[in-house]
């Protein structure tokens, strides 16, 4: 009827679905009008925003936030690529997500790269992969540290991130989707891509850098810095590689990743800035799935619309936190050693994250003022540390990489265990107590862990069962040494022209993190005059 205004109707509506219910783009708009009060014709063009899975309470249902009109989020205008001219103005050093991000947002600006990375491309380090869990041994430049697309491609990939505030996440969502990578990504709550699909997506991304002109080189390590000037005009010029040769740029780009210790190193021998930074240290836990499911899901567990569980937990002990990390529901424990002195684990999952085991960091926080009592000290006292721990878990797994496992009720009660329960760690478990692992740099992080286990419980009722076990040492967690950097040129301090970037430097913590903190460095360097 003329003279009657339109009733305005929101941009954006939340709604619950229940198990049962259908979830397609139909159903979805009928259910919204209906909570708008209004005929499903009424309603202009409807997506989905952001879905995520509530299980709290005893009742499972989805959320789902729709958008309600043009979709502005996908429609923001994104720069794209151009060709770039070499030589290359800028030499990345690390091929992780940092490192990739970094060229892609140079590219879009129209300068030219050279990436270097130590490991291999994606398709041959896979065989160093399979080595490392059937015969351990350890390549200390191709494992599942080093390689094309960093520590993220062979560990789960998950994308969940709070660094909202540091960039656009959605813009390193939409690159990850436009290479491949799921389009679900775009929308879940709690992103996932997978071990299995990543390194399609990472393939695909190196191969839209080279079709524009970026130069990525394989086998690269880098061992030295090239400089010029004195004292506060001192900047860097190029690099060293192993090989011997030298290359040279305006600007070098450190995206080397957290487990690149001779890095830190390398550039306190060029009086870079450094100084040491917290980090955590501790096991993994591993639970069969199923009984994951059945602690978070209730009645609800088995239903074909739920994924695989996960969970989050965290307390204080003694002003420690203790709290899961990096969990990876229907995944998989694998080793991360990056020497063969050292014993590190790790997780991931597929992407159906369909194995029978759900793992989780379970880790202390670390603070390095506490270490010196122990004998560690000075700018390196975290990576001393961890080193202490790694080996120790080395020579009570025995070797091979075989790790150290208890039975977490076995942990709570004070002894090394007899037998253990079946586990997705390919080279082996051998029967121990971590507690003394944990202990051996002195610092009685074993018993930080073990109150905050009986704690978790409470949480998670079921969590604390012999079926679950510990196994040793989920020591990677973060850097402990941060690279300063000047916080409006995001340069060294130090040496002007080199930009410490993400996690290998302290800025970063995860494949998101670390793309966005590319992505900066990558802004810098274009505004640099």
């Amino acid at each position: 009827m003329s003279g009657v205004p339109r009733r305005e109707l929101p941009r954006e509506l939340e709604v619950h679905l229940e198990l049962d219910e259908p979830d397609d783009l139909p159903a979805l708009r009928t259910k919204a009008a209906r909570a708008l009060g209004v005929a499903p014709e009424a309603l202009p063009e409807v997506m989905v925003q952001r879905r995520s899975l509530d299980a709290r309470r005893g009742r499972v249902h989805f959320q789902v936030l729709l958008g309600l009109g043009p979709d502005a989020a996908s429609a923001h205008a994104k720069a794209p690529l151009r060709e770039v001219s070499r030589p290359a103005r800028v030499i990345i050093v690390g091929d992780g997500p940092a490192g990739l991000f970094c060229a892609y947002q140079l590219a879009r600006s129209g300068i030219a790269s050279l990436v270097l990375e130590r490991g291999k491309l994606v398709q041959p380090r896979r065989h160093d992969l399979k080595s490392l869990n059937r015969h351990g041994r350890v390549d200390g430049d191709s494992n599942y540290c080093f390689g094309e697309g960093g520590a993220g491609t062979y560990s789960d990939g998950k994308l969940y991130t709070r660094s909202h505030k540091r960039g656009n996440v959605r813009d390193v969502m939409e690159v990850l989707a436009e290479h491949g990578a799921p389009p679900a990504i775009l929308t879940e709550a709690r992103p996932h891509i997978g071990s299995n699909l990543l390194p399609k997506v990472v393939t695909a991304l190196r191969e839209s850098l080279e079709n524009v002109g970026v130069e990525l080189r394989f086998g690269a390590r880098v061992v030295g810095l090239l400089s010029a000037g004195a004292g506060s005009e001192r900047r860097v010029r190029g690099v060293k590689l192993a090989d011997g040769s030298e290359i040279e740029a305006e600007h070098v780009v450190l995206a080397t990743g957290h487990s690149a210790r001779d890095v830190f190193e390398m550039l306190r021998q060029e009086g870079v800035a450094l100084e040491s930074k917290g980090f955590a240290l501790g096991v993994r836990i591993e639970h069969p799935q199923p009984l994951i499911n059945r602690i978070q899901y209730g009645k609800a567990a088995g239903h074909p619309k739920l994924p695989s569980a996960a969970y989050r937990l965290a307390e204080t002990v003694d002003a420690h936190g203790v709290f899961s990390f990096c969990m990876c529901p229907g995944g998989f424990v694998v080793p991360a050693s990056t020497d063969r002195e050292g014993l590190v684990v790790n997780g991931m999952s597929l992407s159906k994250r369909d194995s029978p085991f759900a793992n989780s960091g379970l880790v202390v926080a670390v603070d390095p003022a506490e270490l010196s009592a122990f004998g560690f000290a000075g700018v390196f006292a975290g990576v001393e540390f961890q080193r202490s721990i790694e080996r120790a878990a080395c020579a009570a797994g025995g070797g091979m990489l075989r790790a150290p496992a208890t039975r977490v009720t076995d942990f709570l009660a004070g002894r090394a265990s007899g037998t253990l329960p079946k586990s997705s760690y390919l080279p082996g478990l051998t029967p121990s107590d971590v507690a003394d692992v944990l202990d051996a740099g002195g610092l009685r992080l074993s018993a930080f862990l073990k109150d905050a286990l009986r704690r978790f419980d409470r949480t998670l009722r079921g969590y604390l069962t012999e079926e679950a076990v510990l196994i040793g040492v989920e020591s990677r967690t973060s850097s402990p040494v941060r690279v300063l950097r000047d916080e409006q040129t995001l340069e060294a301090r130090g040496l002007r022209r080199l930009y410490p970037c993400a996690e290998g430097a302290g800025y970063a913590g995860g494949i998101v993190s670390a793309a966005l903190d590319g992505l900066s460095v990558a802004d810098a360097i274009a505004r640099a005059p």
